[in-house]
């Protein structure tokens, strides 16, 4: 469960990301990343794209493979603890150069380098979902990942059977 914001529950900050199943050792690696690029990387960034909550998780691998993808291939849900929130660098929304960045369009070079600078700068970006206006990704390089989480856990992910209506 998603831990409850202060003052209701002890406020950790959790990444929750969605793989499939023979990816899911490696989820930290930034592998897919660095070998296509992303919204906020360029090819050869070693970027891994979780998100604050399982749902907005969800909706990130949805929006690129599909719900079918999801609901006929083993995936798994991982999360983990960030060890040092202050260390998180925020991105607000009006901090971003192009408001189109943030828009569910394909990503430009710009875009890219961009982020590459973020990660770059601070090794952990939180910034604005472009599938969930009102959710967050959090964007960390692989390379500089060491002791950034602890308590990482892993379960099957199950989409709801009543999405597949939309399948």
């Amino acid at each position: 469960m998603n831990p409850l914001p202060p003052p209701l529950g002890n406020g950790e900050l959790r990444l929750w990301r969605i793989d499939l199943e023979r990816h899911r050792k490696n989820w930290a690696s930034g592998e897919g990343a660095f070998r296509v690029g992303g919204r906020w990387n360029t090819r050869g960034v070693r970027a891994v794209y979780t998100s604050l909550d399982p749902a907005t998780a969800c909706l990130e691998v949805a929006v690129h493979k599909g719900l079918k993808v999801l609901d006929t291939a083993p995936h798994f849900l991982t999360s983990a603890r960030i060890v040092n929130p202050a260390g998180v660098y925020v991105v607000p929304p009006d901090a971003v150069p192009n408001p189109n960045w943030l828009a569910p369009t394909t990503p430009n070079a710009n875009q890219q380098r961009y982020g590459n600078a973020l990660l770059a700068e601070h090794g952990c970006v939180l910034i604005p979902s472009a599938v969930s206006r009102h959710s967050w990704n959090l964007v960390f390089d692989a390379d500089r990942a060491e002791d950034l989480f602890d308590q990482v856990r892993q379960e099957r992910f199950a989409l709801d059977p009543r999405l597949q209506v939309a399948l």
